[in-house]
């Protein structure tokens, strides 16, 4: 009884994400966010649909806002706290995908056969985290400064429908 429920709803499952994937490729959006390299095809429909309109947004540091993940300020007085999180008050889901796309974009690829050369997926967003590994910050600050600098390439992709360009390449 419970194994026929599972695989009606794998089945179920199965059909919506084909539907999701039918009705992203539509979306001229879609391309574009799917443009930069680390984002597959689930990661921009789940950044499109978390974002909606980008008009919604006259500046990349409201869309930062609008995920949560601008700094958090801690001020009292004289007292300036020297670790501040990230708020955390936008769209966690969009967090999420933003967090893998980051964790994709990073990593590096497979090594070719020919040479032992380890290409990373998004040369221009590997250089920048590997910047700020070098000036001291722990791994999830870096990841994290790399979803931000990935939420102004999305806003400026989508603000002027372009698609990425990899200059590093």
């Amino acid at each position: 009884m419970y194994i026929n429920i599972i695989l009606q709803y794998k089945e179920h499952l199965s059909r919506l994400e084909s539907e999701i994937d039918a009705l992203a490729k539509e979306i001229e959006e879609y391309n574009i966010i799917k443009s930069i390299p680390g984002i597959g095809e689930k990661i921009a429909a789940t950044i499109i649909s978390e974002i909606g309109e980008i008009d919604r947004f006259n500046h990349p540091k409201k869309l930062v806002a609008f995920a949560g993940v601008d700094p958090s300020v801690f001020e009292s007085g004289k007292f300036r706290a020297t670790q501040n999180r990230i708020t955390k008050r936008g769209s966690s889901r969009l967090r999420h995908a933003l967090y893998m796309a980051v964790r994709c974009a990073i990593r590096d690829c497979r090594k070719k056969k020919t040479t032992d050369e380890i290409l990373p997926r998004n040369k221009r967003m590997r250089e920048f985290y590997d910047k700020k590994r070098e000036e001291g910050k722990p791994f999830k600050v870096a990841v994290i400064a790399c979803v931000n600098k990935l939420l102004h390439w999305i806003f400026t992709l989508l603000k002027n429908k372009a698609t990425f360009q990899d200059i590093a390449s």
